[in-house]
């Protein structure tokens, strides 16, 4: 009943952030990546209720719908935590730019009762996402955790269904610290889990957090803030330099401490260096034309774009999000300048 309670909460509060539809001489619409959607919702209902002039409506579709209705021109821009590849770009006549607008952490969280802090090994998890590792008490997990009470229960892993940007970047990183399943499962928007019956689908991020709640034994890849906003426990997770680290802003921060953000605004962190990162950290991006016919929108983009990176950012951390450092929203306002 309390599992139930919470879903449904989560939903309701979720279904709060939706912008509601109202009168407004200019309307934006984009969908995409569910991985910042509660971030880009709050956003988007804050500047429309601030600027009576235009209207920003966002669908969380998930990155791979968000791309194709961007290439379909269905929508007047896109968000994808996988931003685009060369290909999906050579098929949008007026080019591209992506922006990284913020940053988010893939947390693993779990439904194991009366467990309320995990560590989980390198080994462990990419095991866990291979099949080779089926149960709680497993010595790899037990090893990490003594005196953790593991029950000896069947782990049912729970991924995406839909077209991720989520799952992009997740197995990424289990690609670049497991060559067994870089080989095996490799890395994209999709992949064919090697899980049999220890595998669920839920579409989305909301979804997969919604069927870890349901589900005992269940562990789970998600945007750090819908743990957090659902108050599902999150593992610990151990880093290159071999130390354990919890989500959280700090791990964030010090993983993309050392990234350098190219001319081209993509850049994957797969698998960061530094004792103090959190291991899973990606950036998330805006996907704008480079050119737009109507001037009215164009105008309302930049004004968009103009508090995303800045007052926007204040509440990026409440949010359960990365703030963007100083040096990236100076950098990422000057690309914007390319969108006519």
């Amino acid at each position: 009943m309390k599992v139930l309670k919470n879903v449904v909460g989560f939903i309701f509060t979720f279904a709060l952030l939706v912008p509601s539809v109202a009168l407004a001489d200019v309307n934006l619409v984009g969908s995409g990546a569910s991985f910042p959607a509660p971030l880009y919702t709050t956003w988007f209902k804050t500047f429309s209720r601030e600027n009576s002039g235009v209207q920003v409506s966002y669908q969380s579709k998930g990155s791979g719908a968000g791309i194709r209705d961007f290439q379909n021109h269905v929508v007047d821009f896109g968000a994808s935590d996988a931003a685009m590849s060369a290909e999906e770009i050579s098929k949008v006549a007026e080019g591209v730019q992506l922006l990284p607008m913020t940053a988010g952490e893939i947390v693993l969280s779990y439904n194991l009762k009366g467990v309320k802090e995990l560590k989980l090994p390198r080994e462990a998890y990419s095991k866990i996402y291979l099949g080779e590792i089926t149960k709680w008490n497993d010595p790899i997990i037990a090893k990490a955790n003594p005196g953790v009470k593991l029950p000896d229960e069947n782990i049912t892993v729970v991924a995406r269904a839909d077209s991720s940007g989520t799952t992009f970047n997740f197995t990424q990183h289990l690609a670049a610290i497991n060559k067994e399943f870089k080989d095996k499962v490799g890395s994209g928007k999709t992949v064919d889990w090697p899980l049999g019956d220890h595998l669920v689908k839920s579409p989305k991020n909301d979804g997969v957090a919604a069927t870890i709640m349901q589900t005992p034994g269940a562990i789970g890849y998600i945007e750090f803030g819908y743990a957090k906003m659902t108050k599902l426990p999150m593992a610990s997770l151990e880093n290159k330099a071999g130390k354990f680290v919890a989500p959280g802003l700090a791990g964030g921060q010090a993983a993309l401490a050392n990234v350098t953000l190219p001319e081209n605004m993509i850049v994957f962190v797969t698998d960061p260096e530094g004792a103090d990162s959190y291991p899973m950290v990606t950036y998330t991006w805006m996907l704008f034309y480079k050119t737009y016919q109507d001037k009215e929108k164009l105008e309302w983009i930049h004004k968009l774009i103009d508090y995303c990176l800045f007052k926007g950012q204040a509440i990026s951390d409440k949010a359960g999000y990365i703030p963007l450092p100083e040096t990236v929203v100076k950098k990422v306002s000057e690309a914007a300048k390319t969108i006519q």
